[in-house]
């Protein structure tokens, strides 16, 4: 099939862009990489009326760190984020979720904001960045807000975005010391989107009052945050298991408590291709290996 007519428009500006938005409201869709909008035009599950081209908008773009704080702009592609070495010292969970995504070309023109913006429940940044506890920018004629990555993600392609705002960029606060990273995520096959995937960022160190990193492998989990994709409309913080490794060492016994306590936050939605026992199953596997992986040390 073939896309229905569109007006097509490119601005420079950011303010060109809130025009035109503005001006048109729900019938413009605005395209960057374009690697999810246009397959849906092709089989005309989305036919909007303008598509206004962003690719040319430069203050979109850019990866920057300043002050604890990582900003990564809108239009930056998947590949400039594996690449960045400003990513991996301040976001290094970014950096290793980056590979998993899709394939090396759309990885080249694929956007970080139009991963977040279309909110795919199986795609990885939108996991990321609630694990990150990102800030994301919105800004429209009416003006600027902010809203925290947990209230962004709302369903299926669903987000906090209004129909005549522009997603700018995304702020995270870099990782803290003693901090470790980790991700891991099954699909059916390479390059295909995740059946169940998982990301996870904490800290392993002393307990108590010793306050002192302790070697690797060594100390207990603190501050964990972990997040699921591919098992519900939205990325799901999975709560219930991160207090059941919450200031305890890594042995056999909190994994399986942490393992068992995975039906607590969720209970995986099946697809085509899966079923929800089978995502429950592989979500406790990639729990426990990612767990292992980050409280070891050959996590970032």
């Amino acid at each position: 099939m073939k896309a229905a007519r569109f007006d097509y428009i490119r601005p420079r500006t950011v303010q060109e862009v809130l025009d035109h938005l503005a001006e048109h409201g729900d019938e413009a869709k605005v395209i960057a990489g374009g690697q999810s909008l246009v397959p849906t035009m092709n089989v005309r599950l989305a036919a909007p009326a303008v598509l206004i081209d962003i690719n040319h908008v430069e203050e979109l773009s850019g990866i920057e760190a300043d002050k604890g704080t990582l900003r990564i702009g809108a239009l930056t592609r998947h590949a400039e984020i594996a690449a960045s070495e400003t990513v991996a010292a301040h976001a290094p969970l970014l950096s290793m979720a980056a590979p998993w995504i899709a394939h090396e070309a759309i990885r080249n023109r694929g956007t970080f904001g139009g991963s977040l913006a279309t909110a795919d429940p199986a795609s990885e940044w939108p996991a990321c960045a609630t694990v990150l506890d990102a800030t994301i920018h919105l800004v429209s004629a009416r003006g600027t807000r902010q809203v925290a990555a947990g209230d962004f993600f709302q369903g299926v392609y669903e987000t906090a975005i209004e129909p005549d705002e522009l997603l700018t960029h995304v702020e995270i606060p870099a990782i803290g010391e003693g901090y470790r990273a980790g991700f891991s995520e099954f699909a059916r096959r390479k390059g295909d989107y995740a059946s169940v995937g998982v990301a996870v960022q904490g800290r392993v160190g002393a307990s108590g009052a010793i306050g002192r990193l302790l070697k690797r492998g060594e100390g207990r989990l603190h501050d964990l945050r972990i997040a699921f994709f591919g098992v519900a409309a939205r990325p799901m913080l999975a709560t219930a298991a991160a207090a059941a490794l919450e200031e305890q060492p890594l042995d056999e016994s909190t994994l399986k408590a942490a393992q068992e306590a995975l039906p607590t936050d969720f209970t995986p939605m099946e697809d085509l291709y899966m079923s929800s026992a089978a995502k429950a199953h592989l979500a406790r596997v990639l729990l426990g290996r990612v767990m292992t992986t980050l409280y070891h040390g050959e996590g970032r």
